[in-house]
């Protein structure tokens, strides 16, 4: 028996906040900083600001004018590209005609990781939260407790921000995750992932054991970065169990799964690391194999040209910045300090590029006839190796931290390696920045999909 009037919202006024502007203004802040790049998030934010500001039909109008910009912009069609592009890559073919259509998944039941590394420690953690009991695997007590205790702690952290938390994955309990230097122990697994550092030597000696002791139909993974598979398989008796799972770090919160088959990958092998990708909620891209395959070879350049143009004048910070301005999570530097300097190193030092056997009277700044530069070499060579010893391109407060801070350090090395090497500075601005980054890493993305080693454009993307 109340009239309905006075109920009604939107014929309320919105309520005056002593604060109001301060409040706004370190909310936009706060947006900007956690959506960078991004227009809906800004413009979400500015809808809210003109509700609180404006009578109701004239916020309601407001947000409709700010709907339609986000409507026809280009933001909005590249995302819904790239939610198609995810789901599109599902439909995996190859060049010798087997395709997702045709190929029928093995269960995995039970796996096994290899080396409890950073990379092994990311993909127990994603086997467990999958609930797919594991075997982890390391060469000798000492490393199997720290990698023990390393997987434990990122585990436990999950669990606390899961519902029902630590009962629901039960890691504590052997059959769901057992730890060990016992070999033998992967007699029954269905699935062997191997997370050894990047040494063709070490794998290879790896997959000749795995061959003798895992059963025939026993899948052999190898989370490699670059490395050719198909040298890899050639240490088994079964090349087409043989398969590349190359995980991205840090692994249990990476999305991306690149699927590697080699040449005598069996469409069931690639269908089931297909299926595992989706079991572990990660986008499974099944690619051809190449140096790096298709994500680190698309970087290679990108990351040279971040490097070039430090020679050239420019510093960590503005290149990162530029980058990151324009929507990337991180930016070259922070990212090669995140995952490692010294990964990068060890390749080059394997293929001749740096090093001891890198031929005496080499020209320091040139490879093959192509233009190099030694400076990530030299950081290493000064035990720089990023986060994990708290110097990189940048420095950390400590040993595993986080926070990047720019180092003196590194700016007075940077000019005295312009002194030594005559190269003069300049300025160079945003936008030759972004485009030699971005434009290297678009061309090798057409030379991938030229060389069929991608199948589409959706899959590089």
């Amino acid at each position: 028996g109340q009239p309905l009037g006075p109920r009604r919202l939107s014929l309320k006024p919105v309520p005056k906040l002593p604060n109001m502007e301060a409040f706004l203004r370190e909310a936009l802040v706060k947006v900007r900083k956690q959506a960078r790049g991004f227009l809906a998030p800004e413009l979400c934010f500015q809808a809210v600001r003109a509700a609180a500001e404006r009578p109701f039909a004239e916020g309601v109008r407001r947000e409709r004018e700010l709907f339609q910009v986000l409507l026809s912009s280009g933001q909005a069609q590249a995302l819904q590209y790239a939610f198609f592009a995810e789901r599109a890559v599902h439909r995996w073919a190859t060049p010798s005609g087997a395709s997702w259509s045709s190929a029928a998944p093995q269960p995995v039941r039970k796996a096994a990781v290899i080396g409890l590394g950073t990379m092994g420690r990311g993909i127990v953690t994603s086997l467990v939260k999958a609930n797919i009991p594991v075997v982890a695997l390391e060469q000798d007590l000492e490393y199997l407790n720290k990698g023990r205790k390393a997987v434990l702690l990122l585990l436990e952290r999950g669990a606390m921000k899961m519902e029902g938390g630590a009962q629901t994955l039960d890691f504590h309990n052997p059959a769901r995750l057992q730890f060990t230097v016992d070999f033998a122990l992967l007699s029954d697994v269905d699935l062997v992932i191997e997370a050894v550092f990047e040494n063709m030597a070490l794998k290879k000696e790896i997959f000749q054991k795995l061959s003798k002791i895992c059963k025939p139909e026993a899948l052999l993974c190898t989370n490699t970065s670059a490395l050719n598979i198909d040298e890899i398989a050639s240490a088994t008796s079964r090349p087409q169990q043989v398969i590349g799972t190359h995980f991205f770090s840090p692994a249990h919160v990476m999305r991306l799964l690149e699927i590697i088959y080699g040449h005598h990958t069996s469409p069931t092998a690639i269908a089931t690391a297909m299926q595992l990708a989706k079991a572990l909620r990660k986008v499974g891209v099944v690619v051809g194999n190449c140096f790096g395959f298709v994500g680190n070879r698309m970087m290679f350049p990108y990351v040279e040209q971040a490097v070039f143009l430090l020679e050239e004048g420019s510093s960590p910070e503005a290149v990162d910045q530029v980058v990151e301005d324009f929507g990337f999570k991180l930016g070259p530097f922070r990212m090669s300090d995140l995952a490692g300097l010294d990964v990068g190193w060890r390749s080059r030092q394997g293929r001749g590029l740096t090093g001891p056997s890198l031929a005496v009277g080499s020209p320091a700044r040139q490879r093959h006839g192509r233009r190099y530069s030694p400076l990530p070499d030299l950081l290493c060579e000064h035990g720089r190796f990023g986060q994990k010893t708290a110097r990189g391109w940048y420095q950390y407060e400590s040993a595993g931290g986080r926070t990047a801070t720019p180092d003196p350090w590194l700016h007075n090395f940077l000019s005295q390696y312009r002194d030594t090497h005559g190269i003069q500075t300049r300025y160079i601005d945003q936008e030759e920045i972004l485009e030699r980054c971005l434009f290297s890493l678009i061309n090798e993305g057409f030379a991938i999909l030229a060389e069929g080693i991608a199948s589409g454009p959706e899959h590089l993307d």
